[in-house]
C-alpha cells in the first residue's frame, strides 16, 4: 500500500514538473513521466535544458527506488506466504500423524457441527474430514482440525490416522457417501466403532449390513424424542440435560471392566462398594454377549467385560473411574468433565 501510494506520489510530481515548469500540456506530462518511470528508453518529448534533465535524472532514481521497493515487498510477500503454507501443512501433518485414540467426523454440515461441538465439550480429540472449501474455512474459524478431502477415499481416511482411531462418525449428506466411509473404515481398521447418519429406514438397513455398529437417522430419532418430550416432558428435560447441557451437574459415563485392570471383577455390586465409595449410580450393566441388566441389585455380580452405565457428578465419576480403571489407557476415551 505504501509503496503504490509512493509510485502516485512520484508520478503526480513529475506530471506537475512537466507541466508547470516546462509549460507543457497536461497530456504530454503524464505521457513523458510514465515513460521516464517505466524506463522503456524514448526520446524527450520536448527538448529539455539542463534544469530539466537533471530533474528527469532525479525522477528515474524515485521511480527505480518505489518500483524497486513495491517489487520487494511483493516477492517477500509471496516467499513468506509460501514458506508459512508449507511449515503450516508440515505442522499439520505431523499432528495427523501423531494421532491415536481419536474420533473421526466425516462432514461437517449441520449435523457434523453439532457433533464437533459435543466433542469440543466432552474434551475429546478428534479431527473433521470435509471437501467443501467454505466448510472446512467455517471449521477453521471455530479452531477444529480438520483434513479437507474425500471421507470415502482410502487414502483420505489414512491420512487422519484411521488405523489409530477408536470411533468415526459418518455425518456426510448421502447416504452412499455414509455407506462407502462406512465399508472403507471397517476394511482399513476392523476395530473402529463406526456411527452412520441415515435420511431412509432402507439406508439403516443398509448401513447396518455395511458394518456399521450404530445408525441414526436424525428423522425417526427427531421424531421419536418429539414424542416423548410431549408424552414425558419432565423425563425428557432431565435426560436431554444429562446428556447434552452445557451447564449440566450430573453425568452420564460408560466404563468397561477390564479384569487385567479393575479390582472389583468377581465382586458383586454390594461388596465392591461404588456408590459407598464414589457415590455414583451403576444404572444398567450390559454383559459381554449383549445383555442388559437395568437397575442392578447389591447381589448383581460384575463378570469381566461387563459395562457399567454410570450417572453422577463429575468428580463422582472421576472417582469411580480411579476404582475401575486404575491404570490410564490410551485405548478408550478419557472421563474428562468440565
Amino acid at each position: 500500500m505504501a509503496g503504490t501510494l509512493a509510485l502516485v506520489g512520484v508520478f503526480l510530481i513529475g506530471t506537475a514538473w512537466y507541466s508547470l515548469v516546462e509549460r507543457w500540456s497536461w497530456q504530454d506530462a503524464a505521457y513523458m513521466t510514465v515513460i521516464t518511470l517505466a524506463t522503456v528508453g524514448y526520446g524527450e518529448t520536448h527538448p529539455l535544458g539542463n534544469r530539466g534533465r537533471l530533474f528527469t535524472i532525479a525522477l528515474i532514481l524515485m521511480g527505480v527506488i518505489t518500483i524497486g521497493y513495491i517489487v520487494n515487498r511483493f516477492t517477500e510477500a509471496v516467499i513468506e506466504g509460501y514458506f508459512q503454507e508449507n511449515l503450516r501443512l508440515r505442522q499439520r501433518r505431523l499432528f495427523m500423524n501423531s494421532l491415536s485414540g481419536h474420533y473421526i467426523i466425516c462432514g461437517f454440515s449441520r449435523t457434523g457441527r453439532q457433533i464437533a461441538k459435543e466433542f469440543q465439550a466432552e474434551g475429546v480429540l478428534f479431527v473433521i474430514i470435509e471437501k467443501d472449501l467454505d466448510s472446512m474455512q467455517q471449521a477453521q474459524q471455530e479452531g477444529y482440525t480438520f483434513y479437507q478431502g474425500d471421507a470415502t477415499l482410502d487414502e483420505t481416511l489414512l491420512r487422519v490416522g484411521i488405523e489409530r482411531a477408536i470411533c468415526i462418525v459418518a455425518a456426510l449428506p448421502s447416504d452412499a457417501e455414509n455407506l462407502y466411509t462406512v465399508l472403507s473404515a471397517k476394511t482399513l481398521n476392523p476395530s473402529i466403532r463406526a456411527i452412520a447418519r441415515a435420511s431412509t429406514e432402507e439406508a439403516v438397513q443398509k448401513l447396518e449390513r455395511g458394518g456399521a455398529d450404530v445408525v441414526i437417522s436424525p428423522y425417526i430419532t427427531g421424531g421419536k424424542r418429539m414424542a416423548a418430550a410431549a408424552l414425558r416432558p419432565q423425563v425428557m428435560d432431565f435426560v436431554e440435560g444429562v446428556l447434552t447441557g452445557a451447564d449440566r451437574q450430573v453425568y452420564m459415563e460408560q466404563l468397561v471392566l477390564d479384569p487385567a485392570v479393575c479390582p472389583v471383577v468377581g465382586l458383586t455390586l454390594q461388596k465392591a462398594c461404588l456408590r459407598a465409595q464414589t457415590g455414583a449410580l451403576v444404572l444398567a450393566i450390559q454383559r459381554a454377549d449383549g445383555s442388559v441388566i437395568g437397575g442392578p441389585t447389591g447381589d448383581t455380580l460384575l463378570l469381566p467385560g461387563d459395562l457399567l452405565i454410570c450417572m453422577g457428578t463429575a468428580e463422582q465419576l472421576r472417582s469411580l473411574n480411579q476404582i475401575i480403571e486404575p491404570i490410564n489407557t490410551k485405548s478408550r476415551r478419557r472421563s474428562q468433565r468440565k
